[in-house]
C-alpha cells in the first residue's frame, strides 16, 4: 500500500510515520509513505500563501483551492495507482475499525489535511470521503491523519505478528477485548486468573468471551445492539445476571 498525505506541516509526520510498527512496515516494503508539503504548491510570491480570509468576513483564515487542487493532481500522478483521496473534517463520517478495514484493502490513500479555520468548500469535491476521528476539534489534520494512517497500516498483511493479532482486538469483533496478564503471576496482592494458568484451552477461550462480554456491557454497552452482533441466549442471560451481581455489589 502507498499512503500520501498533504499537509502544510510535513515534518511532524517522521517522528511517527517513520517509528515502530509503521517504521518496520515500510522497512519490509509493506507500506510507502510520503508526507508532502502543501506550499509547494503555494501561490507566487515570497509568502507561499495557500490560506486567505473568508468571503462574507468572519475570524481566521481559509485555506485557499488552488494550492490543495494542484497537491492532488501532482502527488497523484506520482503512482500508476489512482488514489482513494480522504480529506480528514470535523464534519465527516466517524472513522471505525470497520472503515479502517476498509481502507486497508485498498492500493494508495491520499490524505488532505485541514487547517486554520477550515478550507474552501471545492476542497470537497476532490474527496472520495470525509473522515472525522471523533467529535471535537483539532488545530488541524495531522494528528487524525496520523491515527488513520496507523490504524489501517497495522492491518496490512505481514505488519503484525500473531495471525490472531487482529482478530482479537478491540471493535474487530464487535466487542471489547478481554483483559490481558503475563508475569509474574502474583504481584502487589493482585493475582493472574487461575485459569490463564490452567493450560486448558477450552477453559481460557470461555473466560476470555465471557469477559469481553462483560467488559463491553459495563463500559460500551451501546456496543451490544449495534448490527452485526450476535449473543446467543445464554451469553445474554450471563450478561444480564453479571450485571445485576455488579450492580448490587457497589
Amino acid at each position: 500500500m502507498r499512503i500520501d498525505v498533504v499537509t502544510a506541516f510535513p515534518d511532524v509526520f517522521e517522528p511517527i510515520m517513520g517509528s515502530a510498527m509503521i517504521g518496520i512496515a515500510r522497512t519490509k516494503g509493506v507500506l510507502e509513505f510520503a508526507a508532502h508539503d502543501l506550499r509547494d504548491w503555494a501561490l507566487p510570491g515570497v509568502h507561499r500563501q495557500i490560506d486567505d480570509s473568508p468571503y462574507g468576513g468572519g475570524s481566521g483564515m481559509v485555506l485557499r483551492p488552488e494550492p490543495v487542487f494542484e497537491a492532488v493532481d501532482a502527488v497523484s500522478s506520482m503512482d500508476a495507482r489512482p488514489p482513494f483521496v480522504i480529506l480528514m473534517s470535523p464534519q465527516g463520517e466517524r472513522f471505525t475499525q470497520g472503515r479502517a478495514e476498509d481502507l486497508a484493502g485498498r492500493d494508495r490513500l491520499l490524505i488532505l489535511c485541514g487547517r486554520y479555520e477550515g478550507f474552501d468548500e471545492r476542497i470537497r469535491s476532490l474527496a472520495d470521503l470525509e473522515l472525522s476521528i471523533g467529535d471535537y476539534v483539532l488545530t488541524g489534520g495531522e494528528l487524525a491523519a496520523m491515527v488513520v494512517a496507523d490504524a489501517v497500516t497495522r492491518l496490512l498483511p505481514g505488519v503484525l505478528g500473531g495471525e490472531t493479532s487482529i482478530e482479537d482486538e478491540s471493535f474487530t469483533t464487535g466487542l471489547l477485548e478481554y483483559p490481558h496478564y503475563t508475569r509474574p503471576a502474583e504481584y502487589r496482592d493482585m493475582d493472574v486468573p487461575e485459569v490463564l494458568r490452567s493450560g486448558d484451552h477450552g477453559r481460557i477461550a470461555r473466560w476470555r468471551r465471557e469477559q469481553s462480554l462483560l467488559r463491553t456491557a459495563r463500559r460500551r454497552p451501546d456496543l451490544l445492539e449495534a448490527d452485526g452482533i450476535e449473543l446467543t441466549d445464554t451469553e445474554r442471560r450471563f450478561i444480564d445476571r453479571a450485571l445485576h451481581e455488579h450492580a448490587e455489589d457497589e
